[in-house]
């Protein structure tokens, strides 16, 4: 049976995608801050950008965790077929 190597990502590609993610953050929050409306609507805007943070990190962990789950079901069927087949053999 072959074993699939997990590809890792470089320091300079997370390095990327931090940067990406702090300026994003920064510059929204920036946004509703400096923004010319009551207190009420800024804070209401930063509570749903809080939680639409939490939600991409939550909807992020459940796909990976799905991918994750159906390569080791695929590789254990794998495992199993490759074993029939070496028995009939």
């Amino acid at each position: 049976m072959e074993h699939s190597t997990v590809s890792k990502h470089t320091s300079a590609w997370k390095f990327q995608v931090w940067i990406s993610f702090l300026i994003s953050l920064t510059m929204t929050i920036a946004g509703i801050v400096y923004l010319s409306v009551d207190p009420w609507v800024k804070g209401y805007l930063l509570m749903g950008f809080i939680f639409t943070i939490g939600s991409c990190f939550g909807l992020a962990k459940t796909i990976r965790d799905d991918f994750e789950a159906n390569q080791i079901i695929h590789r254990i069927t794998q495992a199993k077929t490759e074993k029939i087949l070496k028995e009939y053999e």
